[in-house]
């Protein structure tokens, strides 16, 4: 039932917000970053009391910009695998606000790498158990490595350890316990791993507000 939950990591340690929330510049470009906060029960409930993205808003979800003619995809890790949306039905799953995030200018240089590594990755198995390089993908997992490979294989964005417990508690999240002793395997706490808030608060990336 959870197949389709998308990048719900929560690192221990934030990194610290970017530049302020601007004004949307007026078109999406290929290599922009669309952040989406979803609905998605139990699990999203105990990430947002632990999870801190830009503007204090709680994101599950991103993709990453490409245009092709008059059209507009994203490419995502979502469902099954990593496949690329259409704009319309990427909007179409949240009734919040979207963010949209900008590489700033002395790292666009990046981009053409970033989006050949993560077409490449296309049809590459979505990654159930939130692990780091295992032969599949949860959503930021993807723009992480896709901007690794971009900048020489060092990090871009950055990695940070995962916990799936309450702030201040040494118990896990029940729907945490549950969910991954339904993938007969043990909660990775303190693995490495990414989420879209982190990359929300990125120094490296301008915010704006996504307006359709």
């Amino acid at each position: 039932m959870y197949r389709s939950l998308l990048c719900l990591f929560v690192p221990l340690l934030l990194c610290i917000q970017g530049a302020g929330q601007k004004k949307y510049p007026g078109s999406l470009q290929t290599g922009d970053l669309l952040f989406q906060d979803l609905d998605c029960g139990g699990l999203c409930d105990a990430i947002e009391q632990v999870t801190t993205s830009f503007g204090g808003r709680h994101f599950s979800h991103i993709g990453l910009v490409v245009k092709a003619a008059d059209s507009i995809f994203i490419i995502e890790a979502i469902g099954d695998k990593v496949q690329r949306t259409p704009l319309a039905r990427f909007a179409a799953r949240s009734s919040k606000e979207m963010l949209m995030g900008r590489v700033k200018k002395q790292y666009r240089h990046l981009l053409p790498e970033a989006l050949r590594f993560a077409e490449s990755q296309l049809g590459v198995p979505y990654d159930r158990a939130f692990l780091y390089d295992n032969g599949s993908y949860y959503c930021s997992e993807l723009i992480y490595d896709a901007f690794k490979a971009a900048n020489g294989h060092k990090d871009f964005f950055v990695l940070e350890p995962m916990t799936f417990k309450p702030m201040g508690s040494e118990a896990y999240f029940p729907v945490w316990e549950t969910y991954y002793q339904d993938l007969d395997m043990a909660i990775p706490q303190g693995a490495p791993g990414i989420n879209p808030g982190g990359i929300s608060m990125s120094p490296k990336i301008e915010v704006f507000t996504y307006q359709p």
